[in-house]
């Protein structure tokens, strides 16, 4: 598939709202909450106000069509370290996975960090989401767990 990744222009963070509700893992059987699930203070935390110092996102296009996203910004969320580490979320819409688009957009998204002297970034993500080992593939190794889900984190 033809695509390039790019940095978000900010007439475009709206997307994230979008992309924020894509990176919901549901387990096989379970119905999709609706959307609205996004608006839960836990989940706003990912994309309000997006644009503010530590804040990056970089996005897959293909055809003029944003379809994918990988953000970050230094946030108390379930995967958060401490306030110098930029938390990560990242999601592609459905038919879109499974592409390497993901991998690739992970790959250059690490890549910006190290680049802007970020010494790691961090994650959470449910055991049982087919992205762990993309996230153990690109670096990510779990610093935590409980129950249900792994605290990940990738040295840069």
């Amino acid at each position: 598939m033809d695509y390039q990744i790019r940095e978000i222009g900010e007439s475009e963070y709206p997307i994230l709202a979008d992309f924020l509700y894509e990176a919901i893992f549901i387990p096989g059987g379970i119905e999709k909450p609706p959307k609205s699930i996004i608006e839960k203070p836990e989940l706003q935390v990912y994309i309000a106000d997006f644009g503010k110092e530590d804040d990056w996102c970089l996005v897959a296009e293909t055809k003029e069509k944003v379809v994918g996203a990988v953000w970050v910004r230094i946030m108390n969320d379930y995967g958060h370290i401490d306030d110098r580490t930029p938390s990560l979320a990242i999601s592609l819409y459905e038919e879109y996975r499974n592409l390497g688009i993901g991998t690739a957009l992970m790959g250059t998204m690490l890549q910006f960090l190290k680049d802007k002297g970020y010494k790691q970034t961090s994650l959470s993500v449910q055991k049982a989401n087919y992205a762990v080992n993309m996230y153990r593939k690109v670096g990510f190794e779990v610093v935590d767990e409980n129950d249900e889900e792994y605290i990940m984190v990738c040295r840069l």
